[in-house]
């Protein structure tokens, strides 16, 4: 899987274990909601405050 992670428009490198990790946190709790196709291609979110 690919990450990209950019906090208020500046990209923030990310290595292997970081990659793997948010990837996994975010496809396990998005998979795991109703409606969610098992085919998922791409899986975006954006949070502001």
């Amino acid at each position: 899987m690919d990450v990209k992670l950019s906090v208020d428009g500046e990209e923030i490198g990310l290595n292997k274990f970081a990659t793997k990790i948010l990837s996994g946190i975010i496809a396990g709790a998005v998979s795991a909601l109703r409606g969610v196709k098992e085919d998922w291609k791409v899986i975006e979110i954006k949070v502001t405050r």
